[in-house]
């Protein structure tokens, strides 16, 4: 919901270790930088989600009114004669959003920490069924971050990536709802309809409702989705069989779970909650506002 109560047509996405993300947003592949980034929710207008356009004047006169901030912006930005600025205010933002750092889940633990224990048998199994062919979550959920290409010091040019996962077809062809057409939104190209990068699980067991548009309620609803290869790979709008959708992405081929496989992947699913990451934004906002 945006700051006028206008309803947002996208989920929100989780700002856990987004300083690593190759691109930001959900289906924008120029959109590489935090600072770029935050100003799309900051300006946007249709619909208006922090609703800054054309109140730039009233928000910085809200800063400089504020003795506190003052003094933090003249110490951040100390080779400004006016440091109270709408991009320093962006640089702030994107400064704090880079410590935004998670990877001490019991999954961290037991892949990189080398603490066996961390995960328990039902977890275990998930990670086995999460990293396998036959499901092949991480193919997409990739990396460190679970979420695809990553960058870093040294990580080199990337080829961003993104993917249809079958969750409309509202032609008969393929179609996602206006103006939610993931990267076909920016190119134009039918090959880019419903395209949405994938975001990163971390800490995915605390951040329902799921995908682009939150649609999908919870984890079971979202390996449900995956297990019969999207909502729409099959049938078009009038309910007829017919031909898997060219634009889909070739991993959406479906799979079957047992209740125990189907209990067990969730198991892991959870195993991905970085509870001291949780804590740690817990207890500063107690700090912040006594």
């Amino acid at each position: 919901m945006g700051i006028r109560g206008s309803i947002h047509p996208r989920s929100a996405m989780s700002l856990t270790n987004v300083a690593y993300n190759a691109t930001l947003g959900w289906d924008d592949p120029a959109l590489t930088s935090l600072e770029d980034q935050i100003r799309v929710p900051l300006y946007n207008t249709q619909p208006p989600e922090m609703g800054l356009t054309g109140r730039e004047k009233d928000v910085l006169k809200r800063f400089m009114n504020d003795r506190s901030y003052r003094r933090q912006f003249r110490k951040a930005f100390p080779e400004d004669t006016n440091p109270v600025t709408i991009p320093n205010i962006i640089s702030a933002l994107s400064a704090f959003e880079r410590t935004l750092i998670s990877g001490n889940s019991p999954y961290d633990r037991w892949a990189y920490g080398r603490e066996v224990a961390a995960l328990n048998t039902d977890e275990r199994a998930g990670a086995r069924l999460f990293f396998s062919q036959r499901l092949s979550c991480f193919r997409c959920h990739a990396g460190f971050n679970l979420s695809g290409p990553v960058v870093y010091d040294g990580s080199g040019p990337l080829e961003t990536v993104f993917h249809n996962t079958g969750l409309y077809d509202e032609d008969g062809r393929g179609a996602y709802p206006v103006p939610n057409t993931g990267v076909h939104r920016h190119s134009g190209r039918s090959e880019d309809m419903g395209k949405f990068r994938a975001p990163t699980l971390r800490n995915i067991a605390l951040t329902a409702p799921y995908m682009h548009d939150g649609s999908i309620p919870t984890l079971e609803a979202v390996i449900e989705h995956y297990a019969a290869g999207g909502r729409a790979q099959f049938f078009s709008p009038n309910g007829q069989y017919t031909e898997k959708r060219p634009v889909i992405d070739p991993l959406m081929a479906g799979f079957r779970l047992t209740a125990l496989e189907r209990q067990q992947l969730i198991a892991f699913l959870g195993a991905l909650t970085d509870d001291s990451f949780i804590q740690r934004a817990i207890d500063e906002g107690r700090r912040r506002s006594r």
